[in-house]
């Protein structure tokens, strides 16, 4: 399910005090043989300084795996929209299990909301996705994934950190080249993670001497709340609410990119579905997912880090919706959007905006948060409301 996030720097240890000291190691090129990349990483390991051993040991037997090329070409599941995908995520075993596992590890999180600030409705909600509270973990050969994926062209940055993050973990003992096994994108355990992920932000959370993502929740749940608080999370601080929004409303003002204090949006006439807003001074976005006539949400700070754990714009609303109903919040209210464009029409409406000069990023069929800024300035232009839900008359118009 997860779309590969993008690299963060900050995590790419391994790298940081050559690059400090400029003389980062000249990095393998992508492409070619395969075994000829395999022994450019070797080469490229020895000039990072890493155990000679420990490379060997993570090389030998490296195959690629045509199988991670097609996963990372066909993730259709993100061309639904969110009411159609949080439906199909988010199911009553899934709501249930949530919160069996929010008693049984309550000191857990208790500890976890004390020195991070990270709510537990959000660490619930990734682990429950990313692999139905550590059920599915995947059984992909994670040396293979990294390695295909690194040696692939089309996102080699990405993934190559990882192959040299996962041989220092093979160095430390904790990853096995053989047997470590998970998503086909390269993440570990039961909140899937990176190893450039793993390196900064592991954590012993059941007191054992080791950091074992895939058989310990404390250590996945401690993991990924440390991860969260160093990529900018606020502690103590919500991250979506549902709101209630008046018919004539200044649609150009929601979005992603436009961002306004919670009482500007209060004396606007939006209003919670359940609950109270929080301080008046707080910054917050209007999200409508599927447009003014859709499910409405008011996004706070926290919502933007979690595009730092995943890029997919649907995944991270049904994440972070999903983390509100295991905390109490009602099922979200539908309303009555107009229909969604089909892939087709979507990779059309995509050309057409890009021809336009706007950075919609891939032409993919898959409303991202760049093509739906694109839709809404595009909609102003155009003097439709602007709420960045695209339409069959927006697509006829353009």
């Amino acid at each position: 399910m997860r779309r590969p996030r993008a690299v963060r720097p900050a995590l790419l240890t391994l790298a940081a005090a050559l690059v400090a000291a400029g003389t980062a190691p000249a990095q393998t090129p992508c492409g070619g043989s395969f075994n000829g990349y395999l022994d450019g990483v070797r080469a490229e390991a020895q000039r990072r300084g890493l155990s000679p051993q420990a490379t060997a040991a993570f090389l030998s037997g490296a195959a690629q795996d045509q199988a991670v090329l097609r996963a990372d070409r066909g993730q259709a599941i993100f061309q639904l929209p969110f009411t159609d995908f949080a439906r199909k995520v988010i199911s009553p075993n899934r709501i249930q299990t949530g919160a069996a596992m929010s008693k049984r590890y309550n000191s857990t999180f208790n500890a976890i909301q004390k020195q991070y600030g990270v709510s537990r409705g959000i660490l619930l909600a990734f682990w429950g996705l990313e692999t139905d509270f550590g059920q599915v973990q995947g059984n992909v050969n994670t040396r293979n994934a990294l390695l295909t994926l690194a040696h692939d062209c089309r996102r080699p940055d990405l993934f190559r950190p990882q192959v040299f993050a996962a041989i220092e973990l093979t160095a430390r003992g904790d990853f096995d080249p053989a047997r470590t096994t998970g998503a086909w994108a390269g993440e570990i355990g039961q909140v899937q993670m990176l190893p450039a992920d793993i390196l900064a932000n592991g954590i012993d959370g059941d007191g054992d001497g080791h950091v074992r993502l895939k058989t310990s929740a404390p250590d996945a749940l401690n993991s990924a709340a440390r991860m969260l608080r160093g990529l900018g999370w606020r502690p103590n601080e919500p991250w979506l609410q549902e709101v209630t929004v008046p018919q004539n409303l200044n649609w150009a003002a929601s979005g992603l990119n436009h961002s306004a204090r919670v009482s500007d949006w209060a004396k606007a006439g939006v209003k919670p579905r359940a609950g109270r807003l929080p301080s008046g001074n707080m910054p917050a976005s209007l999200l409508l997912p599927q447009g003014r006539n859709g499910p409405a949400f008011l996004a706070y700070p926290n919502f933007q880090v979690l595009f730092e754990w995943n890029k997919s714009f649907v995944y991270v609303t049904t994440a972070a919706y999903f983390g509100t109903r295991l905390e109490g919040a009602p099922v979200f209210d539908p309303g009555h959007p107009s229909p969604a464009l089909s892939s087709g029409q979507m990779k059309a409406l995509q050309q057409k905006l890009a021809a336009r000069g706007h950075d919609v990023g891939a032409i993919d069929g898959i409303l991202g948060e760049r093509t739906r800024e694109a839709v809404q300035t595009e909609q102003e232009r155009l003097g439709l409301p602007a709420d960045a839900w695209p339409t069959q008359e927006l697509l006829n118009r353009l």
